[in-house]
């Protein structure tokens, strides 16, 4: 069965639809020079595989196609273009009858080495385990803020004054289910809770779940357990905080009439917050169309996934935030700090943008929170 070449079906595909390069330039936010690339099958053109893979998927849902489908057409070719080692082109004589009798022989000898010796280790009770399962980890959290992927059935020691109360992830599905000591606790991506360890009506410990792939635990979750200071508890209290958890989400903090911020190539940024000293942000990233993302909050824990339209991601730092964007319009960037909610714009249409969003500090001491081109 002949295949149809990837570029020539992205080709009659779009031209079968009457579409021009610029009209899905436009509706996908791939630029042109890309698009091109695909069907020219020209993949030199990328910054690299990740994002020609994006831009692939992106176009062939964009023209009804079967995505998977190029994708193995992509990977065939790629594979097509590997040279042959020498040695596989040379000629070599067929095995004689002998050699083949011997290795037949051999075989079997070995097959019943191993019928042998499994027999004997299941009489003397010695069992072999072929998967070799992930140890459950344990943590500390003594003061200040802990930040950590944290997979099924790891547990955090939470010391609040002399006592120290565990948290365990309990599950992880379409929300992540934290046990404590005063019971179990939802939460879902992007939220936001204070916990009450030591059920004395005053909250303890404050959760933030900065990244969590539904339904999906063999990925994690990622947290930031932030230990609350006691001016911080007791206003608390006296508010009437009373609820082993009360879950707040990022998205409901009021945001403020801001224009976007424009960011200059290989050169800081307009100022986005500004203060004496630094404190913790959250940066929402609301994708608008495929992309390949990767963050890097304060310099570890680097993550990357694909994002398809209407996913929410949201990142928690201290001092900042590194950022990989295939495809920059497709992304809706707000920082969130101090009260205060601000957009970011990082680039054009299509464009591959790297970025720093973080702390810096002035010539009068004063720090603001900045943006710094990097590609």
């Amino acid at each position: 069965m002949h295949m149809e070449p990837l570029g020539e079906k992205l080709k009659t595909a779009r031209e079968q639809k009457g579409y021009t390069f610029d009209q899905i330039a436009r509706d996908t936010n791939i630029t042109r020079k890309y698009l091109e690339a695909l069907e020219n099958e020209d993949f030199s053109q990328f910054p690299g595989e990740p994002y020609l893979l994006g831009f692939l998927r992106n176009y062939a849902e964009y023209l009804g196609l079967d995505v998977q489908e190029l994708i193995s057409a992509y990977r065939t070719i790629k594979i097509q273009e590997q040279p042959v080692p020498v040695e596989q082109l040379l000629k070599k004589s067929p095995p004689s009858p002998f050699l083949i009798g011997g290795i037949a022989g051999g075989a079997a000898l070995l097959l019943i080495a191993v019928l042998v010796f499994s027999f004997s280790g299941q009489r003397s009770g010695g069992a072999v385990k072929a998967v070799v399962q992930r140890k459950v980890q344990q943590y500390s959290l003594e003061s200040g803020f802990l930040e950590k992927r944290l997979y099924s059935g790891d547990s955090v020691l939470v010391s609040v004054g002399a006592q120290k109360y565990k948290l365990s992830i309990a599950a992880l599905g379409e929300a992540l289910t934290l046990a404590g000591p005063s019971g179990n606790a939802k939460f879902e991506l992007g939220q936001e809770g204070a916990v009450d360890l030591n059920a004395d009506g005053v909250s303890d410990l404050r959760v933030f779940v900065a990244d969590l792939f539904k339904n999906e635990p063999a990925k994690g979750v990622s947290l930031r357990l932030e230990l609350l200071q006691t001016g911080a508890a007791s206003a608390s209290a006296s508010a009437g905080t009373k609820p082993a958890v009360a879950q707040t989400s990022a998205a409901e903090k009021p945001p403020l009439e801001t224009a976007p911020i424009p960011v200059s190539s290989n050169a800081p940024g307009p100022v986005i917050f500004a203060s004496g000293s630094p404190y913790p942000f959250t940066l929402q990233a609301t994708f608008k169309g495929y992309c390949m993302f990767r963050w890097e909050p304060d310099r570890k824990d680097r993550e990357e996934r694909y994002f398809h339209k209407a996913e929410v991601l949201n990142i928690q730092a201290q001092n900042g935030i590194r950022l990989w964007l295939s495809n920059a319009s497709s992304v809706k960037l707000v920082a969130i700090g101090g009260g205060k909610t601000v957009d970011i714009e990082l680039g054009g249409s299509g464009e591959v943008v790297v970025s720093d969003v973080k702390w810096v500090k002035d010539d009068d001491g004063r720090f603001k929170l900045t943006t710094v081109r990097l590609d």
